[in-house]
């Protein structure tokens, strides 16, 4: 069957009038640069996290052991924080969180300028901002359709995407450079990020969701019926079946190839510089995403991705320890950007604004369940084989991915 508009209220609430371009979109603006701030600091700290803990351990190990703390973390929250975003007010919901990362890095990079940042205080601070993140993240999705007109839903979603891409373009660099220059600089720079993020979102008009029935459901129960819808949705259970392989490569690749590099002597700002490679093809897949949307159908896209991603992998994976492999994984992710923005505006528009948040709580704990495991992995096949045969698992797992993408029933129509 075809998918459903989005509700009157939605609409109404997305735009009264004509569908402005979202350049004038007051609100959507606000929160796009708040997120462009945030991300960036996150892009940050991402990179000096694991360069903090290799440097404080020697263990390649204990590192991907925090890495994966925080996203477990992530995975562990997702659900409880769709039931928040759509039981809570939105906007102060997301105030709480970036409160929350603003005392946590804050608390971090003083400790480590102090020389007291001990694994179990990373630990900490790394699990509570997963914690805030993942709340923040899912009203965040929640809440874009009721900041733009329906018709602009997908380019506002494409628009997240290259926000995304585009601040990794800077965050792991920068992030290298600040930690060369002062170990503590990058966590204090991510607390200031969400100082600002709090402001952007502060001073949004528009309201984040729909007027709410007052319900006496439990929170299980309420969790419940988001797996249900997205469950029972032929199209997107295939999708999330695909995104988890997928995920758990991309994540697995990228810390192997950073911890690769730091092993093998080469310097902070070069490893960001490899982040930064990797950051440009999402970037420019996030600009032509526009034009493969008019030109390629979503399923034609997944099976696209898959395949391409599975043979760019393996040659990254051949030049593994070197700078150089972060160009095959940039071409691999060129058409991530067009495949996200096409999925999560799929689901924004079937979804009910009352669900939004569990569906989307449901559909990023899929995608990122694998994922979560990633790092670890990537840490203990580092620490028992070469570069080359570590970083080989992983375009092993997206082959997996292609041929459920090839072979399933489930995404011969995104309407079914």
């Amino acid at each position: 069957m075809s998918p459903p508009p989005p509700g009157p209220k939605a609409a109404e609430a997305a735009d009264p009038g004509p569908a402005p371009g979202l350049w004038r979109n007051r609100d959507f603006n606000l929160l796009w640069t708040g997120q462009c701030l945030s991300d960036l600091g996150g892009a940050m700290v991402e990179l000096a996290l694991p360069l903090l803990v290799l440097q404080r351990t020697g263990s390649p190990a204990q590192a991907g052991f925090v890495g994966t703390a925080g996203l477990v973390t992530t995975l562990a929250c997702r659900l409880p924080a769709g039931v928040l975003a759509d039981r809570l007010d939105r906007r102060r919901l997301m105030i709480a969180c970036d409160v929350l990362r603003l005392a946590g890095y804050a608390l971090l990079g003083w400790a480590v300028a102090a020389g007291t940042a001990t694994l179990p205080v990373i630990l900490a601070v790394v699990v509570t901002g997963a914690a805030a993140t993942a709340v923040f993240s899912t009203a965040e999705h929640a809440c874009v359709r009721n900041l733009v007109h329906p018709g602009r839903l997908t380019t506002a979603v494409a628009r997240n995407e290259a926000r995304s891409y585009g601040v990794s373009l800077a965050g792991p660099p920068l992030g290298g450079l600040l930690f060369g220059l002062g170990r503590a600089l990058p966590f204090l720079g991510n607390a200031l990020s969400h100082l600002l993020s709090l402001l952007a979102v502060s001073l949004i008009r528009r309201p984040l969701q729909e007027a709410r029935p007052s319900a006496g459901e439990a929170g299980r129960v309420c969790a419940t019926q988001g797996l249900r819808f997205l469950l029972g949705h032929p199209f997107l259970r295939t999708l999330l079946v695909i995104a988890a392989p997928l995920n758990m490569a991309f994540t697995g690749m990228i810390f192997a190839m950073t911890l690769a590099l730091r092993r093998a002597g080469v310097p902070p700002y070069l490893v960001g510089l490899a982040g930064t490679v990797f950051a440009v093809g999402g970037l420019l897949g996030a600009l032509a995403a526009p034009v493969l949307q008019r030109r390629l159908r979503l399923p034609v896209l997944i099976r696209l991705l898959c395949w391409a991603t599975a043979a760019l992998m393996a040659v990254g994976a051949l030049l593994a320890g070197t700078v150089l492999a972060a160009v095959p994984l940039a071409a691999a992710v060129f058409l991530g950007p067009t495949a996200n923005a096409a999925l999560f505006a799929h689901q924004a528009a079937v979804t009910p604004d009352h669900l939004q948040g569990r569906v989307v709580g449901g559909v990023l704990l899929a995608a990122g369940s694998a994922a979560a495991l990633a790092p670890a992995l990537a840490g203990v096949l580092l620490d028992r084989f070469g570069p080359v045969p570590a970083t080989l698992v992983f375009p092993v797992l997206v082959t997996a991915a292609a041929l459920t993408a090839t072979l399933g029933k489930g995404l011969r129509s995104p309407a079914a």
